[in-house]
């Protein structure tokens, strides 16, 4: 029996309904989802102190004290950058440099000004900004202050860990490391405290956590979470698009209007 392009239309519509669906339902419930919350309590800024700025009036030693420290036990190639910031209310310099040993490592041949500074990462050192001393990255005990510092009290810390490295599914991927996680039961979250740079670096909390993993269903990035670019997604785009117009192909060609037409046409 020969069967219609009807049927054939027909079996596309249907068997790629029902697997694009299920992504397209993905995409609804995060849709609403992102929409009806709050941006704002997703980043968990209900959850923090207002932020702290230091006071105009500060007598400060010039960068370059804590840099001729730090060029006198480290072999220094070139200064990424020098940036003052407050850790538990002192004057600080985040001095992010690159070593003479990360340029060599990383340098690829042909590149100009010692190259490597596209592949290797930036090194950081803490100096207090106003005695030029150098400091030591942050312990347990002023990682766990640094986060009741930015967390609203009342405030109860539950655990602490120290993390050296991260997964691609992690809440605190792509951020600097070594960190600090300090875990709260009140209130309920994690705040993620840079231990090299000193600093409050990320508040994560139940609402948050919910939003990354219905982004994770949205981009369809399974092994990020944050590549919107990635082949699964462009593929099922480009197949939901293929279906939607089979639907709008099935309903005119199988529709009584396109019939009598044919009819009138046949009967001419």
């Amino acid at each position: 029996m020969v069967r219609s392009r009807h049927y054939y239309i027909r079996k596309f519509h249907r068997y790629f309904g029902v697997i694009l669906g299920i992504q397209f339902l993905f995409w609804t419930l995060g849709g609403l989802y992102f929409s009806w919350n709050d941006i704002d309590k997703v980043h968990g800024d209900h959850l923090r102190k207002e932020k702290r700025y230091l006071p105009a009036a500060l007598n400060l030693v010039s960068p370059q004290i804590p840099l001729r420290e730090l060029q006198a036990t480290t072999d220094v190639d070139s200064i990424n950058s020098i940036q003052l910031v407050e850790v538990l209310g002192l004057p600080t310099y985040q001095i992010r440099y690159y070593s003479k040993e990360d340029t060599t490592q990383n340098a690829q041949p042909g590149d100009a000004h010692g190259g490597g500074h596209a592949v290797a990462s930036s090194k950081v050192q803490l100096a207090n900004a106003t005695t030029g001393q150098l400091m030591a990255p942050l312990n347990k005990e002023t990682a766990v202050q640094v986060a009741l510092n930015n967390v609203v009290a009342p405030a109860q810390v539950e655990k602490v860990e120290y993390l050296a490295e991260v997964s691609g599914h992690h809440e605190y991927r792509e951020k600097p490391l070594p960190a600090w996680a300090v875990t709260f039961s009140e209130p309920n979250c994690t705040v993620y405290v840079s231990a090299e740079l000193g600093t409050f670096q990320a508040i994560r909390h139940n609402q948050w956590r919910m939003f990354d993993f219905l982004w994770m269903l949205h981009t369809m990035d399974f092994q990020t979470r944050d590549n919107i670019g990635n082949l699964l997604l462009k593929a099922f785009s480009f197949f939901g698009l293929i279906t939607v117009l089979s639907g709008f192909v099935l309903y005119f060609v199988s529709s009584s209007a396109m019939r009598k037409v044919k009819k009138k046409a046949g009967g001419l």
